[in-house]
Order: structure tokens, then sequence, then C-alpha cells
């Protein structure tokens, strides 16, 4: 029985090795390097950190590649982690709907076993789990000192274009701000953009916007754009993120906007993705235009001007 249990255990450290290293194969085949930050940001930090546990102290060999990893993928800004019971002995909480993190902890526990003369002798056993962690940006009602720290470098000066910031204002969708990835979140029906000093140029910031906004607008609830498939299928995630690179041209030429013209670092990879696409079906740029027009007229139903002229008519 106690080999069996031995067994399992070492089975079961395997299995995590295994996982962790296959991650980090699967996004290195992928072409993304989960240690490098896609994203330009470099002047919002005041330096680059390890992770950091809730009391100050850092993480240190796979779980650095692990939260680094999670802190690129999600767009986290904060380089501080800590559980939920931790959280909840600081009197904050774990918003709704939030996911963790896994990191792993290893250590040796002595156990006292019978050789075989009858003599007991102690034996370490090393064992691995999981346990999962939130980052801070993921926390509500944090003591401020917990909070993440603001740089200490003044940002640079942004000339943000007023009737640009109006037009996106106006169609209502929740915009938050922070960390290093640009997406939208159906869960939380949220979009997720890095500070706006984080771009080459706002202009480059207003079409990243625009790109996530044609997201958003295709959602169940407005234009029930069918995205079941997107997370899973990658010919259909493709299709998507079609509509909206041709939905932000559209939108970035009516509002006057003329962003440098260089791929993001996040969408280099559908290249081969969208050449299939359009090699199997012919009509797909097609039908990848009307859909993104669709979501520019639906933005533009959400304008003021556009409300009330229809309500003369």
């Amino acid at each position: 029985m106690r080999q069996e249990s031995r067994k399992s255990g070492q089975e079961t450290r395997v299995d995590i090795y295994s996982k962790i290293t296959d991650r980090i194969i699967a996004s290195l085949e992928e072409g993304v390097r989960p240690w490098v930050q896609p994203w330009n940001s470099g002047h919002l930090e005041g330096r680059i950190s390890r992770p950091m546990r809730h009391n100050g102290e850092p993480y240190s060999g796979i779980n650095v590649l692990l939260l680094w990893s999670e802190t690129v993928s999600r767009g986290f800004r904060s380089p501080t982690w800590m559980t939920f019971r931790q959280a909840a002995e600081l009197g904050a909480h774990v918003r709704k709907g939030e996911t963790g993190s896994t990191v792993v902890y290893a250590n040796r526990v002595t156990k006292t076993e019978s050789a075989a003369n009858g003599d007991e002798v102690e034996r370490a056993i090393p064992f691995l789990k999981t346990y999962t962690v939130f980052n801070v940006e993921q926390i509500d009602d944090l003591p401020r000192h917990d909070q993440p720290v603001p740089s200490d470098r003044a940002n640079p000066v942004v000339n943000r274009i007023a009737e640009v910031d109006a037009f996106f204002a106006a169609t209502g969708a929740v915009i938050r701000h922070g960390g290093s990835k640009a997406y939208y979140a159906p869960g939380s029906d949220t979009i997720q953009m890095p500070p706006i000093e984080a771009f080459r140029d706002v202009e480059s910031y207003y079409a990243t916007l625009a790109h996530e906004e044609i997201h958003w607008a295709g959602a169940s609830h407005r234009l029930n754009r069918d995205l079941s498939r997107y997370a899973k299928d990658r010919s259909e995630r493709a299709r998507e993120e079609l509509i909206a690179e041709l939905g932000s041209c559209f939108l970035c030429a009516d509002l006057g906007v003329v962003p440098e013209l260089e791929p993001r670092p996040d969408h280099a990879s559908y290249l081969q993705s969208w050449l299939r696409v359009l090699a199997d079906d012919r009509k797909a740029i097609f039908h990848a235009a009307a859909h993104a027009q669709r979501a520019v007229n639906y933005l533009y139903g959400l304008q003021p001007l556009v409300s009330e002229e229809r309500e003369a008519a």
C-alpha cells in the first residue's frame, strides 16, 4: 500500500512538471515568448521586477516564469500576487468572476519508517503541489499600501483628440486601463487597454481601441456575432480578428485617425491563419468586410447626434 502511495505521488509530481513545461512549449510554438513584454511600456514602470508575494517577498524559479507569463497574457501591471485567503485577511475580496493563476510549492516532508532490521529510520520525501493566486488588480478593497505602486516617472504629454474621445465615450463601452495587453473580455463585457502612454502615438492607441470596440459590438446582446468558438477554433478566431482589423480601419478613416501602419504584436501570429481562411473561402473577405461595416454602423448609432437625427426623422 505504501509503495502504491509513493508511486501515485511521483506521478502527480511528474504531471505538474509536464503540465507547466507543455504550457511554456505551447507558447513558444506560437511564437510567443512568455517572459517578454509584448508592449513598449518601459517608460511607464520605474523598474522591471520579479513577481512578488503580498508581503514583498519575490517568487523564484519556475513561479517567476509562470507569473510573468500570466502578467503578459492577461495584461496585469502590478507584480504583486496573493491567495484568496490572504486577500480576505486584509479585509479585501477577489472580484466575482476573476480566475486565479497557478503557482507551485516544493518542499520535503520527513517520515519515519521501519527498516528491514526493525529499526526506525527517517526519510525525506520531496513533494510538489499547486495553489492559486490572484493579481492585486483582481482584488477590491485592498489597503492602500497593497495597491499597485504608481510609477515615479512623470508621464509624457499626450495630445488626445477630443472628438475621438467623445466618440468612444458615447458608445458606453466600459474601458479599463492598465497592464500591457488590449482585449475585449466577453465575461465582464469590458475592454482592457494599456495606458495611452504605452503606445507609440495617440493614433495607435485609438486604432487599437477601435479594434476592441468592434469586438465589443459583436457581443451576443448587441450584433450577436457567433463568438462561441473564438477560444477553441483557430480559423474562427482568425475570422473574428479580421473583422476587427477591417472595422478598425474603417472607423479610423471615418474619424480622421491615421495610425502608423505597424501590425500589433499580438496579431502577427494571425497572419498564417488569415491566409488559410482566405485561401479556403473566396468569400471570406467579403463577409468580414460586411460584418466590420455593420459593427461600425452600430457604434455610430450610439452617438447622440445620430440618435437625435433618427428621432427627428
